[in-house]
């Protein structure tokens, strides 16, 4: 195994600022073949990323965390993506239920300390099952969404599951974000027509008001807004994610090299 650092992304990460989604979609497909998955959690840029993977076409399989306790319209999302745009869909759960977990530590999302470690629990531990399983996951982070994310690069390692990020669409405006969307008639989660600018568990998501910030209502009871769950690394301190280990020649082949092993 070698060492992929995020310093070592530096350059394509500035090249592919002038990618699509879909030819960076497709360069992952071509680099990890079978080694990459999507990963979505039925909101609308992970919506968006369902259709073009089933449009373009560049097959792969989709990696969704049903945390227990979703709202009913994001399991109905999640079903008809498959349905209608005939995805492979896989559904990770935590190893409690909610009953189980409180019975057990309490109504942990009523602090800010609890609530990270509910998070924990819901939705990053079930996706250490994947760890090894995959080189590369297709994120959906927009730079557009501000907050931390108004910097996330299109390509991030992951070192708690040892993989790549690919965030196909962060250079994706609003305005392309609305123009793709008509245009391709996405089948969206319909919680966001009834003011869930951002659609999480039904514990800790509300509706959002005019001129509130897109993330205010992601555990409103806590503040402040800028919450994040920890589910995406780059939404994290960065220390947390510096290098990953991968093969040499998988390694070349993302940063389109050759290596020469004479001395």
């Amino acid at each position: 195994m070698a060492r992929l650092s995020q310093a070592d992304l530096a350059t394509l990460n500035r090249t592919f600022d002038d990618r699509s989604p879909q030819e960076l979609l497709q360069w992952a497909r071509e680099i990890f073949g079978d080694r990459v998955a999507a990963m979505s959690s039925m909101q609308e840029a992970g919506n968006v990323i369902c259709h073009m993977l089933s449009h373009i076409p560049v097959r792969m399989p989709v990696v969704f965390v049903d945390t227990g306790v979703l709202f009913q319209e994001t399991l109905e999302t999640r079903d008809r993506l498959m349905r209608e745009y005939g995805l492979t869909i896989h559904t990770y759960k935590p190893a409690l239920t909610m009953e189980e977990q409180t019975e057990k530590y309490g109504i942990l999302y009523l602090s800010a300390e609890g609530q990270k470690q509910c998070c924990e629990m819901r939705k990053s531990e079930p996706l250490d099952a994947i760890r090894g399983q995959y080189d590369a996951l297709i994120g959906s982070l927009r730079r557009a969404d501000g907050g931390r994310r108004g910097v996330c690069p299109i390509l991030a390692v992951d070192t708690r599951l040892n993989c790549l990020r690919i965030n196909v669409l962060a250079n994706f405006s609003n305005e392309q974000m609305d123009d793709y969307i008509a245009q391709n008639q996405v089948i969206l989660n319909p919680l966001h027509k009834q003011g869930f600018s951002t659609i999480g568990c039904n514990r800790c998501t509300t509706p959002v008001l005019p001129g509130e910030p897109k993330r205010a209502g992601r555990w409103r009871h806590l503040g402040p807004w800028s919450v994040y769950c920890g589910i995406n690394p780059t939404d994290m301190d960065p220390e947390r994610a510096p290098a990953v280990d991968l093969p040499q020649d998988l390694i070349d082949r993302i940063l389109g090299r050759s290596t020469d092993f004479m001395i």
